[in-house]
């Protein structure tokens, strides 16, 4: 069976970032930056917890990468502790647009209404938090703008909210374990593969999840839409 374009593109971005990652990790190990000293800071100042939330809140509504995010907080605070500010950093970021664009746009368009999306709309507001997972689980839609476009739709926020922290939490979790391995390289530690091994088999993970969820509105539920 030949790879479909979706999972081709998802393994080119995931590889580019991997490449980025890298080469901002060979960077700091020439010296052009001591990121030790900066985690010293962030990880004993009080308000850095809440510091990272509102920048991670800041970055979601700017189209930046919530993978780049989620790999800041496992180099900056670790993977456990790291993995609870990344997972709900992602989840406020993409609460905050979607309330952004439903209360700004205030029922002036909506994507139901469009001949173009109207019909993935309807299977979208009837799969509820299914519908809201399965697309989190596509890695080539951008994070921002499936939250501004769903704050167009007709989906109540409970639902858009358990979808997206069920659909963003392989990806999230997966890019925190990248950031941590990246710290324990930096610091010479010999467990840095470990990390790097659990990355890696969360994103095949979260690859075959939508396999795993029900169609897009087969669960014929209309508990989705307000």
């Amino acid at each position: 069976m030949q790879p479909s374009l979706s999972s081709l593109r998802a393994a080119g971005q995931i590889l580019i970032i991997l490449a980025l990652a890298g080469g901002a990790a060979a960077w700091v190990l020439r010296g052009g930056f001591d990121v030790g000293q900066l985690q010293e800071i962030l990880r004993h100042h009080r308000a850095a917890p809440l510091l990272f939330l509102l920048f991670h809140i800041a970055t979601s509504l700017m189209f930046l990468p919530r993978s780049a995010m989620a790999m800041m907080a496992g180099l900056i605070f670790g993977v456990w502790w790291g993995g609870a500010l990344a997972v709900a950093g992602s989840v406020l970021g993409a609460v905050t647009g979607f309330l952004v664009a439903r209360h700004v746009n205030r029922g002036m368009l909506s994507l139901g209404e469009t001949a173009r999306f109207a019909r993935l709309v309807r299977r979208i507001e009837h799969g509820g938090w299914r519908a809201v997972a399965t697309l989190r689980l596509v890695p080539v839609l951008p994070h921002s703008a499936v939250n501004y476009a769903l704050g167009l739709t007709r989906i109540r926020l409970v639902p858009y909210t358990v979808g997206t922290l069920i659909g963003q939490l392989p990806m999230t979790v997966a890019f925190v374990q990248f950031g941590a391995a990246s710290d324990h390289l930096l610091d010479g530690k010999p467990d840095w593969m470990l990390p790097t091994a659990l990355g890696v088999a969360t994103l095949v993970l979260s690859s075959l999840l939508p396999k795993l969820l029900p169609r897009l509105g087969e669960s014929g539920e209309d508990g989705g839409t307000r």
